[in-house]
């Protein structure tokens, strides 16, 4: 992880100028803001570690709870996202570390900080709606680009490393398991088919491959045909379930008493995780599950944020 110090470059990018130029309302909006926030219970003084800051929403709303003598850790693996969420929180800044990372290593940070342990902590697991926006993210089959979905710009591997590199099994593996894609096998073998010709370079390729693979009736169903396997890869690029699981196995020692985590998901496997690690938590003596059930976002929000609909919030509390 890389602390980002105050006086250091950010900006720069044309893009990230002009998000910060658009209005607060044209921001990306947090998923479920005050359910999390009521949940994580910030006070005077907290130590909060929001460990997917992205363009800052929800930490927007956990700062001005923790002041005056109180700390927010922000960290995030996109550093576009990072330096949006410097800009949107510059009031704050004397109450803010920004970190260049991933929330898997948090202990070492905190470590690196001389930091104890945390009050607080808020995940918002997934993509954010900038990533998918951003055409050169690779992250969208709607939008033409290069086969990217790295949510860490400095990392090596790619979505298109992947697609042209692994064995027609693992590939098909890959798929069934972290898009859970029926058609996982007959994807994989076009996509071997199609490379054999010339290396697959864009998402709007992979978008066509897909489709002629899966069966004419599964071409317009409910979901875009594409969706599982940019799912899948995506996941892939980036260990977001290495991740998830790495920091779930940590959270023990991460928490103070009386400190409380809340996890946002958006993904059956990822909520999978949370809600397993959290029933063994409690087995263990850890901490109390604050969150019986995981908690929905309204309809009115998911009226006006569609990308709402899937969210699970679930929370706990270190004793």
């Amino acid at each position: 992880m890389r602390v980002e110090r105050d006086d250091e470059r950010t900006g720069g990018v044309t893009a990230l100028a002009t998000m910060i130029r658009q209005p607060p309302a044209a921001w990306h909006q947090p998923v479920m803001g005050a359910e999390a926030v009521q949940l994580l219970a910030p006070k005077p003084g907290a130590v909060i570690a929001d460990g997917t800051v992205g363009a800052g929403g929800h930490s927007l709303m956990i700062v001005p709870h923790l002041l005056p003598q109180g700390h927010l850790i922000a960290v995030d693996r996109d550093r576009e996202a990072l330096d949006l969420a410097r800009k949107r929180l510059t009031e704050f800044t004397p109450q803010i570390t920004f970190v260049h990372g991933n929330y898997r290593d948090l202990h070492a940070l905190l470590d690196e900080l001389k930091i104890g342990g945390l009050d607080g902590l808020l995940l918002d697991l997934g993509m954010s709606s900038m990533q998918v926006d951003r055409p050169d993210r690779g992250f969208s089959f709607s939008k033409d680009g290069p086969l990217d979905m790295r949510m860490d710009d400095e990392q090596e591997e790619t979505a298109e490393s992947l697609v042209n590199e692994l064995p027609a099994e693992e590939l098909a593996r890959l798929l069934d398991e972290l898009g859970e894609e029926r058609f996982a096998r007959r994807i994989a073998q076009r996509i071997v088919q199609a490379r054999h010709s010339r290396p697959i370079r864009t998402t709007a390729e992979l978008v066509r491959l897909i489709a002629q693979a899966v069966p004419a009736s599964a071409r317009h169903g409910r979901l875009h045909v594409a969706t599982r396997t940019f799912q899948a890869l995506r996941m892939a690029v980036n260990d977001e379930l290495g991740a998830l699981a790495s920091l779930l196995e940590r959270l023990p020692r991460l928490l103070k008493p009386g400190g409380r985590a809340v996890i946002l998901a958006f993904h059956s496997l990822e909520d999978r995780l949370v809600k397993r690690a959290f029933a063994q938590g409690v087995r263990e003596g850890w901490w109390t599950v604050l969150t019986k059930k995981p908690v929905p976002p309204s309809a009115a929000e998911c009226s006006a944020n569609p990308r709402a609909r899937s969210a699970k919030l679930r929370a706990i509390e270190r004793r």
